[in-house]
């Protein structure tokens, strides 16, 4: 609603005249969130970000994903991704037959990434849509514990956020995209979203929060040093769902906007012939880079003369 307001000039969300005036705290979050995807800047005023994200008529975190896959060269993976984080996660784990689904979704795992286990689910699911007829697709996803009817409306979202970045003149990629661009398009819809893992299974999170993987999750036995996840959900305790590993230097990339940078020990380096400091890089008070050598003559000019 805010950007959406921001990008057809209609004031501030806080003068409004709502018959219903939205509690004081949600408009804050949003107003953080959309600083956060860089659709605002530090005085709330729209981005040329954020005038292309009020052209997606959907939520701006799956709108940032996709406008930094276009870049990337993964759009069509991206639209993959962004329309399964729009509605119910199609595999299923019934009570009586946990050990079997388990099996039965091993098969799409990625020890890596969650969010590549469910485009080879994607995948697998299209390949067997062309050569099998509706009642024997039926019976594959029964077979697999996948729900039908969840992988229709998958397909569904898909074809419309589709068709909608056609509308914009985005044409997604042809060949598959690696890795990386991927899950940098990804992570730049998910930068609070992100952890280090300590020396034991936990996981030190944005805003001093404290979480663990999932235990469905892919990267359960083996936790990468960083990881972004989906969502953070607190059930017995804070877990990460679809999560996936990440480099701490996309964060830096693509929170350049919102990342905090102090400087110690500045010195004069008789080798290089500059004055040097240490730098220490934080995103919401998770420390990404810790003690990093770097020229300070650019950072303070008349403090290092």
């Amino acid at each position: 609603v805010i950007l959406q307001m921001k990008s057809l000039r209609l004031g501030n969300v806080e003068d409004f005249p709502f018959v219903e005036p939205p509690d004081s705290r949600m408009i804050r979050d949003g107003y953080e969130t959309l600083h956060e995807l860089g659709a605002i800047d530090e005085r709330n005023e729209l981005t040329r970000l954020g005038s292309q994200l009020a052209k997606l008529p959907i939520d701006p975190r799956l709108g940032r994903m996709i406008l930094q896959a276009k870049a990337e060269g993964s759009l069509h993976e991206m639209l993959v991704v962004a329309a399964t984080l729009s509605v119910q996660d199609p595999r299923t784990r019934p009570l009586a037959s946990q050990d079997a689904a388990d099996q039965a979704h091993a098969k799409f795992r990625d020890e890596a990434s969650d969010f590549v286990a469910l485009l080879n689910l994607w995948r697998e699911y299209q390949t067997q849509s062309e050569h099998l007829s509706s009642s024997k697709l039926r019976r594959w996803c029964q077979s697999s514990f996948v729900s039908f009817m969840r992988m229709r409306e998958w397909e569904d979202v898909f074809h419309q956020l589709h068709a909608l970045v056609a509308d914009m003149g985005l044409h997604p990629n042809t060949k598959p995209a690696d890795y990386a661009p991927i899950h940098r398009s990804v992570l730049s819809g998910l930068l609070a979203n992100i952890g280090m893992r300590k020396e034991t299974f936990e996981y030190s999170g944005t805003r001093g929060s404290k979480f663990h993987i999932f235990p469905g999750s892919g990267l359960f036995k083996k936790g990468p040093k960083w990881l972004m996840a989906a969502e953070i959900v607190e059930t017995t305790r804070l877990y990460a769902r679809t999560a996936a590993k990440i480099e701490p230097d996309w964060i830096e990339s693509l929170a350049g906007h919102v990342v905090k940078r102090s400087y110690t020990d500045a010195h004069w380096s008789k080798d290089s012939g500059q004055v040097m400091a240490f730098e220490k890089v934080t995103l919401f008070g998770l420390e990404v880079v810790a003690n990093r050598r770097v020229v300070y003559g650019p950072v303070e000019p008349a403090k290092a003369r």
